[in-house]
This record gives C-alpha cells, structure tokens and sequence, in this order.
C-alpha cells in the first residue's frame, strides 16, 4: 500500500471517528441535563421529507466532517486576533454567531442569546443586534427556555442550517471524502 492510499484510509477513518465522537457528545450531554435536547435541523428536515432550496435533503448533503471545518473556522478567527493583537481587525460578528450555532446543532446543544454574545466576540449589543439581523433573514430563530422564563435560546433555523452545509460542502471541495468515491474506483483499490 503506498503513502497515498495510507493517508486516504486514515483520513476515512479520522471523519468517521469525528462523527462518532459528535454523536457521543450529544448523547452524553443529554445523559447530563437529564432531558433529549431537539434534534439538529438537518434531522427535523428529513424526518419531515423538508428539501433545501437547492432541492436536496440536508441529511443528504449533510457530514460529520462539516462540524470539525466549523470549529476550525472559528478557531482561526480567534486565532487571528490574538496573533494580530487587536480585535479591531477582523470583525464579522453574525458569521461568529452562524459558526458558533452550526456547531451546537451538530453536537445538540442548546445555545442561549447571553452565550452566543459572548461566542461572537463582540460587546452585548452588537452581538443583540446581529442576531435580530441574523433572525429577520430566517437563519436562526428564538426559543424561550419552558423552565426559566428570563432565559432565551437561539438556533439555526432549517433554512440556515442548510445555508451552513452548502458552505462548508463548498468550501471543502478539494477534501476528498472515502464515503464519496465512486464504486468503481473503490473496487480498483
């Protein structure tokens, strides 16, 4: 076996670990709170037969990889500010906000309004400002918490979750995937 088909086969392998880690994650969160969180968007959409505007299924296009290239993203930009040593710089608080919801949605976990604030990076009201922007173009929705009235929720709505996996199906164009290659060229290996 040569380098390349090592490093394919590992790479397979590492996605699929990535997705089982995800779904350990959630589960164990809801161990945690003692209640099922709702499920991610992706899931409600195919439960329901709901398509895309591109007219395919989320679960479709959907993959655990997704959730790591979010996180990265979100990294970097927290990198580049302490790097840059200013928080000047770079600013685009509703994709901070987009990314930090994309990511809770694939791990099931319930982000409230003061904690995506404070994973935008930006002061409270500026933050409060972009998710009522992010929330007047249907990319996320508000959910008040049943048990404590003073608490707000915030999640990708269908049409936002779908928007983040175009992206990041994308962006991540030139990552060859082992689940996508065609059963001929696997048969070859």
């Amino acid at each position: 076996m040569n380098n390349t088909d090592h490093s394919v086969r590992n790479r397979a392998k590492a996605v699929r670990l990535i997705g089982v880690a995800n779904e350990l994650l959630a589960m164990a969160r809801e161990l945690e709170i003692g209640e099922p969180l709702a499920p991610c968007p992706s899931e409600v959409g195919a439960s329901q037969g709901a398509v895309s505007h591109a007219g395919r299924s989320s679960v479709m296009r959907d993959h655990p990889m997704w959730c790591e290239l979010a996180r990265q993203t979100y990294d970097d930009r927290r990198r580049r500010t302490k790097i840059f040593q200013s928080e000047d710089l770079f600013g685009e608080p509703g994709w901070d906000i987009l990314l930090d919801l994309f990511i809770a949605a694939k791990e099931r976990r319930r982000v409230s309004v003061t904690s995506a604030c404070i994973g935008a990076a930006v002061p409270s009201t500026t933050a409060l400002r972009w998710i009522a922007v992010l929330e007047r173009h249907h990319l996320l929705v508000r959910e008040a918490d049943p048990g404590d009235a003073r608490r707000v929720y915030v999640k990708l709505s269908t049409r936002g979750y779908d928007a983040m996996l175009e992206y990041f199906a994308s962006a991540s164009r030139s990552v060859v995937l082992v689940d996508d290659v065609p059963p001929h060229v696997a048969a070859a290996r």
